[in-house]
């Protein structure tokens, strides 16, 4: 991609593995009840085809409720680090644009991340949340960058690809989660490069 000067990174799914997170939460939802873990998933995995968020659809299936995030069992994707640092060795302005609770610079800086970032714009600090266009607007003003020279990396098509794709931002879809259930619907969910891995990103940028 040419003419590129910032990278707006999603965080859950894409610089994070939340996967502990999901199952943590799941099996504190279906505590004593008689739902299985194995019939939760397969209908979330149902829900996640359609592009909808699987977990909150199938809490709403169930008629759960929604239980506590364990942010304890974030953990970095083993790339993540590697992959940042490549980027901002090569000299590209790095920032991140996320559907986050309070504390997400501190939470960046705690995985070791903060040393390559240099903008961070979270829904819960902002009062907007993906995928409204006014988080990314922020974003792209307080980093003085015209759409066409930012690119948006995440795992989310409703979050992250199709917003960004509306304002004119290049897009790339990492496929990991459940991502890898979802299937583009239209052109504009269409990322102009998709992976399989956060990894897979420095062939196309570097």
């Amino acid at each position: 991609m040419d003419n590129i000067e910032w990278l707006f990174f999603d965080i859950g799914s894409t610089l994070i593995d939340e996967t502990e997170c999901y199952n943590h939460r799941i099996r504190d939802a279906i505590e004593g009840t008689d739902i299985t873990f194995e019939q939760f998933n397969e209908k979330r995995i149902f829900f996640a085809k359609q592009n909808l968020k699987g977990d909150v659809e199938a809490l709403k299936f169930f008629r759960l409720i929604k239980t506590p995030w364990h942010k304890e069992d974030e953990k970095p994707y083993k790339d993540a680090e590697f992959v940042l640092k490549s980027l901002f060795e090569k000299g590209y302005k790095i920032g991140v644009i996320a559907n986050q609770s309070l504390g997400t610079e501190k939470r960046l800086e705690d995985w070791g991340f903060m040393k390559y970032i240099g903008l961070v714009l979270s829904s819960a600090e902002e009062g907007v949340a993906k995928p409204d266009s006014e988080i990314f607007l922020r974003a792209l003003s307080r980093a003085d960058c015209l759409p066409e020279n930012a690119v948006m990396i995440g795992d989310r098509i409703d979050n992250d690809i199709e917003p960004a794709n509306k304002l004119g931002m290049k897009t790339i879809w990492v496929k990991q989660d459940f991502a890898v259930y979802q299937t583009p619907m239209s052109d504009i969910q269409k990322a102009d490069y998709t992976v399989d891995s956060l990894v897979d990103i420095l062939d196309i940028l570097l």
